[in-house]
């Protein structure tokens, strides 16, 4: 028998974090026929309120990836707080990262695998996706990375 998302999460010494309102007017996730759509996770959270600086400057990749980790950490909590289980996930869609990076900077998609490499990781096949990596100037509070998601599901009750 498969071992089971959480399973999967735990082996690699990770755990889902607790699902939180949205700090707006807007939804964490909506669901439209048998598409979730996610809405976009900043990461890291920092707990004193300073902005991370720019990645490619300060942050390095490997620390970024680390936030892009995090991020896709936080929208596998909301598949499951979506969906109810991960067995309904069909697939992966589409993930868009974007990566609040220095002008120079070029490894976008080394730092957004972060989020890639963990749903292949948890999911398998169902994780893999097509994806956008891009830079960006500034990204809401600071953050090094965003990352939304779509994914499609079984049906069930939402």
């Amino acid at each position: 028998m498969q071992p089971t998302v959480e399973e999967r999460l735990r082996s690699m010494g990770l755990e889902l974090p607790a699902v939180t309102k949205p700090r707006g007017t807007f939804r964490a996730y909506v669901t439209s026929g048998s598409m979730l759509y996610l809405s976009g996770k900043g990461a890291p959270l920092r707990e004193d309120g300073m902005p991370v600086p720019k990645v490619g400057a300060e942050v390095t990749v490997d620390e970024a990836r680390a936030y892009a980790q995090e991020a896709g950490l936080y929208l596998l909590a909301l598949i499951k707080d979506a969906l109810g289980s991960f067995e309904r996930v069909q697939r992966i869609v589409k993930v868009f990262g974007m990566v609040n990076a220095d002008p120079n900077f070029t490894s976008h998609t080394e730092v957004i695998n972060g989020c890639s490499d963990l749903f292949v990781a948890v999911l398998g096949e169902r994780g893999e996706h097509a994806r956008s990596a891009i830079g960006v100037g500034s990204l809401p509070k600071g953050f090094a990375v965003e990352i939304e998601a779509v994914v499609e599901f079984s049906p069930g009750d939402v």
